[in-house]
């Protein structure tokens, strides 16, 4: 088949423009492009053009008469109904009583097309961009999937680091910088909080008598036993050798705060065995909660609880006094 004064047979022309659309002069789909059709109805030759297309840009065209006056214009198409995939094109005049060719293409909304209609290069013809851009979506796609993977390796390695530079690498707890910054949100918040400094008893000796592998062991149960002891929102830090400071949110009442420490130094009193050999230790333990104080700043209330651990030292060890505020 051919279109008079053309010489140019359908396959040819499918072959330059897969995405064709001839129309009679009464609107009719007379021919439709290979790639086209696969866009369309398997009934859409013979159907009215303006029952499936609609003219977006230019406006008021609904009908081959406002088609024909704006010939070498270009096109703006959606389906009806579909809305999904734009096509971009233009329309020339054929002989007298042939009608009109559109040439379309698929625009910016290739891409989306390309996947919901399977098409291949071979859908496209050998001068089309399409697939050029389709290939630089696709690096642009491949690069940014790498810079983000990046990023959140970068992100994962720097979450990494800074939760290292806020851990013991001994016993795993938060170590004193940890603890400074834990310790001023609460200030600058104004939340209530206890605090207590905890100082290991008798620890000296298990270092000198079985040395300092069994005093590392013993660090490593003792952290076990104040997390235990202790609330996930609660902050337990080791600050020196064998101390230990705790801060405690929204736990302010004496009771509680002598109940848990009681607690604690009772778990520490249990035996701890290393290597077949029986440790024992016990703790010492000053508290200070922040309502005891008219302003609270963090550097006191260290000192206070500091203060009244080496009370409880002074008592005999093994117990807690709560710093008595004036």
């Amino acid at each position: 088949m051919t279109l008079t004064g053309l010489m140019l047979d359908i396959g040819s022309m499918a072959r330059l423009m897969p995405m064709f659309l001839w129309l009679t002069e009464t609107g009719r789909i007379a021919q439709v492009g290979p790639t086209l059709a696969k866009l369309l109805p398997e009934d859409a030759v013979g159907q009215e053009f303006f029952a499936l297309f609609e003219v977006g840009r230019p406006g008021n065209i609904a009908d081959m008469a406002a088609l024909a006056a704006r010939t070498g214009d270009r096109l703006h198409l959606v389906r009806r109904g579909e809305g999904r995939t734009s096509l971009r094109g233009l329309a020339v005049p054929l002989q007298a009583g042939q009608g009109l060719l559109l040439n379309l293409s698929l625009g910016i909304t290739v891409a989306e097309a390309v996947r919901d209609h399977d098409l291949t290069d071979a859908d496209f013809a050998p001068t089309d961009l399409a697939m050029e851009l389709l290939y630089l979506i696709e690096a642009k796609t491949a690069v940014m999937g790498e810079l983000r993977a990046m990023n959140r390796r970068l992100e994962g390695a720097r979450s990494e680091a800074e939760e290292r530079a806020m851990t013991d690498t001994l016993t795993g707890l938060r170590n004193r910088r940890a603890l400074d910054l834990a310790l001023a949100e609460l200030v600058t918040r104004g939340q209530p909080f206890g605090l207590m400094h905890l100082d290991l008893d008798w620890f000296k000796a298990v270092n000198d008598t079985l040395g300092h592998a069994a005093g590392d062991h013993v660090l490593r149960s003792v952290a076990g036993v104040l997390r235990a002891q202790t609330r996930a929102g609660d902050t337990v830090a080791r600050v020196g050798g064998d101390e230990f400071v705790i801060l405690l949110p929204g736990l302010v009442d004496a009771e509680r705060l002598q109940l848990i420490s009681a607690r604690i130094i009772a778990r520490l009193e249990e035996p701890m065995d290393f290597q077949g050999v029986s440790t024992r230790v016990s703790a010492s333990i000053g508290m200070a909660a922040s309502t005891g104080y008219d302003c609270v700043l963090s550097d006191r209330m260290l000192a206070d609880a500091d203060a009244a651990l080496y009370e409880a030292k002074r008592q005999g060890r093994g117990r807690a006094i709560l710093h008595a505020s004036t």
